[in-house]
């Protein structure tokens, strides 16, 4: 189990939008911007899905994904590296409905996908940029 500890929550804080990455089945790569986001425990990030469309359908055929925080005030970048999981229903999902609601009525709040991170990444500039750390 790869944790996200205070240091790396302490950036990922701080960010208003995350810049999510996928790929399709044969590698084509797409980059979304997502605002709904939240950290659950040590390894887990839920991402509330109000308008994906290439995400959520590259989540479906390839579960991988990464997302990065990056605090320039820290000056520090990590990376996050797992598989993706899209609920529609259950009380994880309606924890993050209620969540997207709470924003905006107006908000479809259509799926959960639930990152399982698996790989942590330093993306900080200098000599251990890219480096593996969990």
């Amino acid at each position: 189990m790869v944790l996200i500890n205070d240091e790396m929550r302490a950036v990922f804080e701080k960010v208003k939008v995350f810049s999510v990455a996928t790929a399709t089945r044969d590698g084509t790569p797409n980059v979304a911007p997502i605002a709904t986001v939240q950290f659950q425990g040590n390894d887990e990030v839920w991402l509330g899905d109000n308008y994906m469309k290439k995400t959520l359908a590259n989540a479906r055929d390839n579960p991988k994904m990464a997302i990065f925080g990056w605090d320039p005030d820290a000056k520090k970048c990590y990376q996050l590296k797992g598989q993706v999981e899209i609920r529609t229903e259950g009380a994880e999902y309606e924890q993050m409905r209620a969540k997207m609601k709470a924003k905006n009525e107006a908000y479809p709040a259509k799926s959960l996908l639930i990152l399982r991170v698996e790989e942590v990444y330093s993306c900080t500039p200098g000599a251990g940029a890219g480096d593996r750390i969990a």
